[in-house]
């Protein structure tokens, strides 16, 4: 009950705050999550999870990656599973893609909304991708100009927002400058990641205003739960007018190259934060439920989210 408690007194004080009304979450589950889950969840498996999902009422749900099998062996029958999912109207199935061959995998299967990436740390870039964020970005405008050449939409991730397991804390500055690229590249919105829970209420805002000169419609936050500060971060990007949240259903995965397992904030998590604060997501909580008790009972694990 303490986690409860503790949950509930930090959300008690947003009670006359002025927030968002209605806010989107972006489901990381299949892919985000299931990238750094040990166990390799079966192709069959993984189009029945992203099924259930499609019946919670998300607008987005994030689904694979096409990346080298190599590199996330996860993510290796990413074609497969793009191809047999159920595609539920108003709901979009955006893909991770790091470079031009991904994308030309994925434009075989139909895709029509795709995900790149850039970090806000030179060294988590070249341990990630192999490069420097310069060449990263680079690499990217031309994935970029090909998707919008055949009608793709594009949304930007930028990592290692709050803090690299490499180089210590960054300067929010420096996010500046990745998010300005990524929308200058034709992104229609950035998400900006804490990819090793390091973040915290005052680093949040410091980061939201050194973004004041961005549509704050535009941006999305992705906090990791490492620390168990991802609520007090999204309360206060909230408090800024952020209405984009990425999650994790049940607290699934996080990133392979960010040096110790740290989790994605759970969806139900979040749902039962915004609900209790009486803003709006569409999340139907009983098939939530229901997709979290199915990856969780494949997977081994124990779901980590806070329900109330």
């Amino acid at each position: 009950m303490s986690r409860v408690n503790n949950l509930l007194s930090q959300l008690q004080r947003y009670k006359n705050t002025s927030l968002p009304k209605k806010v989107k979450i972006v489901e990381m589950g299949p892919r985000d999550g299931l990238q750094n889950e040990k166990i390799i969840v079966q192709s069959e498996d993984k189009v029945k999870f992203i099924n259930l999902l499609s019946k919670c009422g998300f607008q987005a749900i994030e689904t694979t990656s096409f990346v080298s099998k190599k590199w996330v062996p996860q993510m290796g029958d990413a074609s497969e599973v793009y191809s047999k999912i159920e595609k539920f109207p108003n709901v979009s199935y955006p893909v991770l893609v790091p470079n031009i061959t991904g994308l030309d995998q994925a434009l075989k299967v139909g895709v029509k909304e795709i995900a790149v990436f850039g970090a806000a740390s030179e060294a988590f870039s070249q341990k990630n991708i192999n490069c420097s964020i310069a060449d990263s970005l680079k690499r990217f405008n031309d994935v970029v100009i090909k998707a919008q050449q055949n009608g793709i939409k594009i949304r930007g991730y930028v990592s290692c927002v709050m803090g690299c397991p490499y180089e210590g804390d960054i300067d929010p500055q420096k996010v500046a400058q990745v998010t300005q690229k990524l929308f200058e590249m034709g992104c229609y919105e950035v998400s900006l990641g804490d990819t090793i829970g390091v973040g915290t209420p005052e680093k949040t805002k410091n980061l939201m205003q050194a973004l004041s000169q961005f549509d704050i419609k535009k941006l999305a936050v992705h906090f990791h739960d490492t620390y168990d500060r991802a609520i007090p971060n999204i309360l206060v990007a909230l408090e800024h007018g952020v209405e984009v949240i990425d999650s994790s259903v049940s607290g699934l995965g996080g990133c392979p190259y960010a040096g110790k397992p740290s989790g994605n904030v759970a969806t139900e998590t979040v749902v039962n934060s915004l609900n209790y604060l009486g803003i709006e997501t569409g999340i139907d909580r009983e098939n939530l439920k229901k997709a979290s008790e199915f990856i969780c009972g494949l997977l081994n694990r124990q779901n980590i989210s806070i329900n109330f």
